[in-house]
């Protein structure tokens, strides 16, 4: 999901709104130069409009004019602490500030709960999203190898969106529980009926309650969604925690052939198969299976991926042979 475009926010100033409306549609019209001629003008009668100074580094970028890009991402982070605009992401994108910045859950949040309404027939239609599919035949070939009935007593679906890994695993589930941060996301989830237990929270925070309050899942799956995260070992290490003994995570990963993280230009993490290794081992699971899958396209073109499927210390006699 790569529709990161500014998210109107008010200045304040009913003159410097209507110049940045305007100076969209000379951008949807192609005439960018006038469109970053009307921005200069808004930012200078609101010099804290993140908004405007976000559609301004945008549009030099488009030009050609990374350092005038750079100014103006670096103007809209500033005036944006909360980071609401993903201004951090676009400056990494051109190899300014830090290298793969954290997501601010605002970002993520927004992001999400503007795109829900169409999320399933974007994902479908013109991704060609396939990562429940490929979760739900690599979970259903770890079990045929070992032996197991494909069978869950709790699934648990990190960054459930809008319920369509629930509708892929709902009938091998006795009870299915979805978490996602985006509120409007957990609605669409919620009008098909498919989950015993929706929240709305951030991932961390969610798993560090349930381990607290001792909830374990047989299976706990993650398609599409550590794309947006930094940094997965202290995800994975949580969700290690809320493992049964004999429980499954069950994810997919975009990667690339470098080392550690990087940022992609469609603002995603890729994470190298040695950086995930590691990751996994330090939250002392064995990666029962690790192969190449593409779960969606990107104009046209199938996108580097890996299907991941662990489990705890039960698990290690099946390693590697799925």
């Amino acid at each position: 999901m790569t529709d990161t475009g500014p998210l109107f926010v008010s200045s304040g100033d009913l003159i410097a709104d209507r110049r940045y409306t305007f100076a969209l549609e000379l951008a949807g019209r192609g005439e960018l130069a006038g469109a970053a001629d009307i921005l200069v003008q808004t930012v200078e009668l609101a010099p804290r409009f993140a908004t405007a100074w976000l559609a301004l580094g945008a549009i030099r970028d488009r030009l050609g004019d990374r350092d005038g890009a750079i100014a103006a991402f670096g103007l809209a982070r500033d005036a944006d602490p909360e980071d609401y605009h993903g201004a951090r992401l676009q400056l990494a994108r051109l190899g300014s500030g830090e290298a793969a910045p954290h997501m601010s859950e605002t970002f993520v949040r927004r992001l999400f709960d503007q795109y829900a309404a169409r999320y399933d027939a974007a994902l479908t239609d013109h991704l060609h999203y396939r990562g429940p599919a490929i979760l739900r035949e690599a979970v259903e070939t770890v079990m045929r190898t070992a032996g197991r009935p494909l069978h869950f007593g709790a699934v648990l679906d990190l960054g459930c969106g809008t319920g369509l890994g629930g509708a892929a695993f709902r009938s091998i589930a006795d009870r299915l529980v979805g978490v996602d941060l985006a509120p409007a996301m957990i609605a669409q989830a919620t009008a098909k009926c498919l989950y015993d237990r929706l929240v709305s929270a951030e991932l961390a925070e969610f798993l560090a309650a349930e381990g607290a309050a001792a909830v374990r899942y047989q299976l706990v799956l993650a398609a599409d969604v550590f794309v947006y995260v930094n940094d997965i070992a202290p995800v994975i290490a949580a969700v290690a925690r809320v493992l049964a003994p004999d429980g499954l995570l069950a994810c997919t990963f975009e990667t690339y052939s470098g080392d550690g993280v990087k940022l992609l230009p469609t603002l995603r993490f890729a994470y190298s198969e040695a950086y995930l290794r590691a990751a996994i081992a330090a939250a002392g699971l064995t990666p029962v299976t690790l192969a190449d899958a593409s779960v969606r396209t990107e104009k046209g073109v199938p996108v580097h991926g890996l299907v991941l499927v662990a489990g705890p210390a039960a698990w290690e006699s099946h390693a590697d042979q799925a």
